[in-house]
């Protein structure tokens, strides 16, 4: 059985925040910051790491009209725990400005056919005064500015590209959806003054309905360092403590995948399992992980009765995730579920969290909600509904996976699914897989044929950069030696994920795919957020011939390089290091470029210790022949 562990602390204290303030205002500039979204937030932006205690602080901000604050991260990096601790910090009296604090999921309140009241909003289905709720109501209207409204997940808001005005006369009494609720308090017709926090991924659409953003927060996930923090803290009360930190550590691709917290806990409930069982190594992919998470999950204690229903179950269960997913949903009424059998199935294994409906009155009869309880497992059923469902035609699956499509739309909300489906097309002669699926050896065969057929046709060289990632993420799950030969002979000499996010999973991959390719190559690794080990790890690759990234990333890299002594790499990446021409855009460019020069000194230094050369400069110095300020 998995282990509860209390991780709060550690989650929310040792993860990075970092913060912006925004004052842009206006269609024209809600559309621009929309579009900084979809490149990934705050990349260009300086970066300051703040504690939980800072959230509410908005310097030069004077004016008693609502203010608006966006927590982003991607999925599973915390944004919960982090709402979560924030309300207990209130509880325990910090944050005192706000008298009271109400915190909603979306995905919970914003079933279609519910309507609510602001006052029923807050003051019936969040918490029930015993009494005086007209007057706790009304002295809530007239103090907004000690209010704290809390929208956890602006993703649940289903269909939100279709946001309401709010067009109630009476928008407190009156009753409205909840989008139309919402719409009420960022238009200000509602407690003007109050705080409103929301949490959202980086490319949710929710700068398209606030115009005004005054505080931008962006939680970014583990540090290699954090992450071996957080499996020590996991296993600290285990028999196997040191072992299972030595073996996460050696299987690279896992570890790099802990740098999200969910990923982390996963990836530690299968170490344990596996250490317990007697073994000594991890699956090579993420789908292997939940591959043998399902099945330890399903398998445990089965008998033979049971394993026929279990697989109905699971294949049910799936479709239900992939009807819901397309909808970019992840919850459902429960008396919705197909069948008894499936929603006891869901509910007995961890697959699905119950939760209860809003109620009107207390004579009004109790409704539940089910929802997925984490985003991976509903990606994972996705791909194993797309695999499983016999309407589906082995030709039509390849239109699922992301980077094969200009035309349509990725599936960026069910981001990981694309990768399961590669993953499961080259596992399903696996043994967890067979203990899930009855489908036989024939079919599977077929499948893995489509998928080399495809992408043996693709012209890799078209694809954008974020569509050429998805390709190799997706390669790579297959861990097919022909196809991920395929690949690495055909990419570009020129690559560039300029403003591309880079996770460490995706620097992994792009290493390993780079490491079997016999091409030189040139990479753009600018505004890619690209962590300082990614960094390194791509600039010492023999056939990286030169790179750009951004030059506070590089100089901290050097830095980093100096301190460790590695005189070889530092000399070695200086020289592959782009800069002509450079662009200032923000003072925080003019001062990276002083630090270069700064660093110029210090090389001289690092190279007579290590070669006994007494001049050096470094080449992109050396060679920048235009400065130019925007």
């Amino acid at each position: 059985m998995e282990r509860e562990v209390n991780l709060d602390h550690l989650f929310i204290d040792r993860t990075l925040v970092q913060s912006q303030t925004e004052t842009k205002t206006g269609k024209n500039s809600a559309k621009a910051m929309e579009k900084e979204l979809v490149t990934c937030s705050l990349q260009e932006k300086e970066k300051t790491a703040i504690d939980r205690s800072q959230i509410f602080q908005i310097p030069q901000r004077k004016d008693l009209d609502t203010k608006v604050i966006v927590v982003l991260g991607k999925a599973g990096m915390g944004k919960s725990i982090l709402i979560q601790k924030i309300c207990q910090d209130w509880s325990n009296g910090e944050f005192s400005q706000f008298e009271f604090v109400f915190w909603f999921d979306c995905k919970q309140i914003s079933l279609p056919e519910k309507q609510y009241s602001l006052k029923e909003l807050l003051l019936e289905f969040f918490v029930k005064p015993q009494e005086g709720s007209k007057e706790i109501f009304e002295y809530m209207l007239q103090n907004p500015d000690k209010i704290l409204l809390i929208f956890d997940g602006f993703k649940g808001l289903h269909d939100h590209e279709n946001f309401s005005r709010c067009s109630a006369s009476q928008p407190e009494k009156d009753l409205c959806s909840i989008k139309e609720l919402l719409s009420g308090l960022i238009q200000k017709k509602m407690l003007n003054g109050c705080t409103l926090l929301f949490t959202a991924r980086p490319k949710d659409k929710l700068y398209q309905y606030v115009s005004k953003v005054d505080k931008t927060i962006e939680i970014v996930g583990f540090s290699p360092q954090q992450r071996e923090l957080y499996i020590t803290k996991y296993f600290e009360e285990s028999l196997y403590c040191d072992s299972a930190l030595k073996l996460i550590k050696e299987c690279e691709y896992l570890f790099s995948h802990c740098y999200s917290p969910v990923m982390c806990r996963f990836v530690c409930f299968l170490c344990e399992t596996v250490l317990e069982m007697g073994e000594n190594s991890l699956p090579s992919t993420l789908t292997e992980v939940f591959l043998k998470f399902f099945k330890q999950k399903i398998m445990f204690m089965q008998t033979d009765a049971t394993t026929t229903q279990n697989q109905e179950s699971l294949a049910t269960l799936a479709r239900v995730a992939w009807c819901l997913g397309e909808k970019h949903q992840s919850t459902m009424k429960s008396d919705l579920i197909p069948s008894k059998e499936v929603k006891e199935f869901a509910l007995k294994y961890g697959f699905f969290l119950p939760f209860a409906l809003p109620r009107r009155s207390d004579s009004e009869e109790e409704e539940f909600g089910s929802t997925f309880s984490d985003f991976v497992i509903q990606n994972f059923l996705c791909a194993l509904h797309l695999l499983l469902a016999e309407e589906l035609k082995d030709k039509n699956l390849t239109k699922y996976l992301s980077f094969l499509s200009k035309k349509k739309k990725p599936y960026n909300w069910l981001d990981l699914m694309p990768r399961f489906l590669a993953g499961l097309m080259f596992l399903q002669d696996d043994p967890s897989f067979c203990s899930l699926s009855n489908e036989d050896e024939k079919q599977s065969t077929k499948k893995q044929k489509t998928l080399l057929k495809y992408i043996r046709r693709l012209q890799i060289n078209t694809l954008c950069p974020e569509r050429l990632l998805e390709l190799l993420c997706c390669v790579y799950e297959t861990q097919n030696n022909y196809l991920l030969q395929h690949v690495a002979l055909r990419l570009e000499p020129e690559l560039s994920f300029l403003g591309i996010v880079l996770t460490p999973p995706d620097v992994h991959v792009l290493h390993s795919v780079l490491k079997r390719s016999r091409k030189e190559f040139s990479l753009d690794l600018r505004n890619s957020s690209i962590d300082m080990q990614g960094l390194q790890a791509l600039v010492s690759l023999r056939n990286v011939t030169s790179f750009r990234a951004s030059l506070s990333d590089t100089v901290r890299l050097w830095k980093s390089l100096e301190q460790t002594k590695d005189y070889e790499l530092l000399k070695a990446s200086t020289e592959k290091f782009v800069l002509d021409p450079f662009k200032a855009k923000t003072m925080k460019d003019i001062r990276d470029l002083s630090d270069l020069v700064e660093m110029q000194e210090k090389m001289m230094n690092c190279v007579q210790e290590a070669s006994g050369c007494t001049s050096y400069e470094i080449p992109a110095i050396r060679n920048l022949r235009k400065l130019e300020f925007a």
